[in-house]
């Protein structure tokens, strides 16, 4: 199983980055997904989920309204659009993907697949 992000870059407070991340040796459609970052210094948080089971989508009150998650099952993809980046967003952005289809996937230990990280650098 491979998770590989790509979208991430350096980008001035306001603008807009869209990552992506595209699985390949499992059954895409029933996994969960999401998005977790790790600013520097920091622990790494819940982004964003979106669940196989009815597409049902969680965000961190820190993203909502800003950010939103999408997958596209065909292409075995699935998408963050940031809108509105502050430079509190500035993190390793990682995505994963999930067994599990409820409030679990608020927590990492649900996710069993991880991704590398792409970086997102938000500068004021």
């Amino acid at each position: 199983v491979q998770l590989q992000a790509f979208g991430g870059g350096a980008v001035q407070a306001g603008g807009s980055l869209r990552l992506s991340c595209t699985a390949s040796g499992l059954a895409f459609s029933v996994y969960s997904m999401g998005w977790f970052r790790q600013a520097p210094g920091k622990e790494r948080e819940f982004v964003t989920s979106i669940s196989y089971r009815d597409g049902s989508r969680r965000y961190a009150d820190s993203v909502k309204g800003r950010f939103t998650i999408s997958r596209d099952n065909a292409k075995n993809t699935m998408f963050l659009q940031m809108n509105s980046l502050k430079p509190e967003d500035t993190a390793l952005y990682y995505c994963a993907a999930s067994g599990y289809y409820g409030t679990q996937l608020l927590h990492q230990f649900a996710y069993t697949y991880w991704g590398p990280g792409t970086q997102v650098t938000v500068s004021s």
